[in-house]
């Protein structure tokens, strides 16, 4: 019995990129994200259980994370999405990373970086802004002139073009936006692919490859789904997906509790008939967000309960009831299956107005992971 334990499934995250990998079309390949520490599951560990489902990208958000695939002796080919500085650009080509650019500064000195060391030639994706607001270039002539600048240098190699949707997880609330930025990027990447051959074209993210086949081209970039994660916040089996992370912690003290007595910080709790509280020592310091307090569920003995009072940073308290069936060690799953019963990140995202990856990103290195594959020992 441990306070807090993340335990990931690694099969379901084989399944979930198998699934994927069933939604392409017209060769389409698929690119695990597995930047933030592989979304808060760990990242070797789920690449590698990506890659076993047939996704035959990596792709990461820094230097680091790169670097990080690579020292575990993964050798599929690695995309780092994110600004590099001047300090992280060589960590990134020491991974031998495909880097993004927008710019020509960033393509010239990539070249200057590659010129000063032996091996292939650095691949770069030219990234043009399509309405995502942040980075790449909104200017399509300026794209094609990085596109030209890095197909010169001969220490680099011009190897795809890509964009990022805004609004691919609004379906129906986006009022043609996703559309909008679909066709802009399709007449630019064809005018590119007939000016440089071979490249590599991708745009989607989890949303965008389930919401239309039109975004796939030849690659697509998912991280929610990789991890049975909903892209449209509501419930992944609807998507035919499985949550890979369940969130446990146990029941480390029982406090009975008469009416008017109160719990927490603040007294945000106070009983309102005689009753049992149970205290799980887990709390924001382990990720689970003080916005829940007195908002979230806990399932206990395989039942809902509620969560009331303040959460502080290593304990939360939950109202067993007046008669209460569960003692001290009984495990608390806070996302995850019991019984009949299941939370899942979407509905804990859902009381704290955010998203599903949020959750899963915010659990903090005090939390171990154990990994395994439907209950087997990974």
């Amino acid at each position: 019995m441990v306070r807090a334990l993340a335990r990931v499934n690694l099969a379901a995250i084989e399944r979930n990129c198998a699934r994927l990998r069933r939604e392409l079309r017209d060769g389409a390949e698929l690119a695990a994200v597995v930047k933030a520490d592989g979304c808060g599951h760990g990242a070797v560990p789920t690449a590698r259980a990506a890659l076993a489902g047939r996704a035959t990208w990596l792709a990461v958000a820094t230097a680091a994370e790169a670097a990080e695939l690579r020292a575990a002796g993964l050798d599929a080919p690695v995309l780092v999405m994110g600004a590099l500085s001047d300090e992280e650009l060589p960590v990134a080509l020491r991974a031998r990373a495909d880097v993004v650019a927008w710019d020509e500064r960033f393509a010239a000195r990539a070249a200057e970086l590659a010129a000063a060391r032996e091996g292939p030639a650095v691949a770069v994706h030219v990234k043009l802004d399509t309405g995502m607001g942040r980075l790449g270039t909104r200017d399509p002539a300026q794209a094609r002139r990085v596109a030209d600048a890095v197909a010169r240098a001969g220490e680099l190699r011009l190897a795809g073009a890509m964009t990022h949707f805004a609004t691919a997880d609004e379906p129906g609330a986006d009022d043609g936006f996703f559309e909008a930025q679909l066709e802009r990027f399709a007449t630019f990447a064809e005018t590119l692919r007939s000016e440089h051959p071979g490249l590599l074209v991708h745009a989607a993210n989890s949303a965008a490859t389930l919401r239309s086949a039109a975004a796939h081209f030849d690659l697509v970039r998912c991280g929610v789904a990789t991890y049975g994660l909903d892209p449209f916040h509501q419930d992944p089996a609807a998507r035919e997906l499985e949550p890979a992370l369940e969130l446990r912690s146990y029941v480390a003290a029982l406090k009975p509790s008469a009416r008017g007595e109160s719990a927490g910080y603040g007294r945000r709790f106070v009983a309102e008939r005689d009753t049992v509280l149970g205290v799980l020592p887990i709390g924001y310091g382990d990720g689970w967000r003080r916005g829940l307090s007195n908002n979230a569920e806990v399932l206990v003995g395989g039942a809902r309960v509620p969560l009331v009072g303040t959460i502080s940073m290593d304990n939360l308290t939950v109202d067993l009831g007046p008669a209460p069936s569960a003692g001290v060690g009984e495990p608390a799953v806070l996302i995850g299956a019991a019984g009949q019963e299941r939370i899942t990140a979407e509905e804990v995202a859902r009381r704290l107005h955010t998203i599903n990856y949020e959750i899963t990103c915010g659990l903090t290195a005090r939390v171990p992971r154990a990994y395994h594959r439907d209950g087997e020992p990974a």
